[in-house]
């Protein structure tokens, strides 16, 4: 995957994220889960788009294994969230999955890295 089309993914996936919560009653549970929903799946994207901004290897290969991270968490609270917000599951599944997906693409290119190194 090329990274014009990594960027894209991952902007697509943010944008995917809060078009959703947005649609999600939002309660005392349910608010602090979204921020945090919100704040991982958008740090994905920036610390790619970061990644690709490195002024070194070393710095590439810190933010590429953040990416990996943030995608991590993100796959949590979306698994958190799809216990209290019953109406989303099918969206939210579609979204674990899209984020499984990065983490496998990011998990590749840190393997990829420690080979070259």
């Amino acid at each position: 995957m090329s990274k014009y089309n990594l960027e894209e993914r991952t902007i697509k996936f943010s944008q995917e994220v809060i078009s959703m919560c947005k649609n999600v009653n939002q309660d005392l549970i349910s608010r602090p889960i979204i921020a945090q929903l919100i704040r991982s799946a958008t740090s994905i994207g920036a610390n790619y788009m970061e990644a690709n901004n490195a002024c070194s290897k070393k710095d590439f290969r810190n933010k590429i294994f953040i990416c990996k991270k943030e995608s991590q968490e993100t796959k949590y609270w979306l698994i958190i969230l799809k216990g209290i917000a019953n109406e989303k599951t099918l969206l939210i599944d579609k979204l674990k999955q899209e984020v499984q997906k990065l983490t496998m693409i990011f998990q590749k290119i840190t393997n990829t890295l420690r080979k070259k190194v």
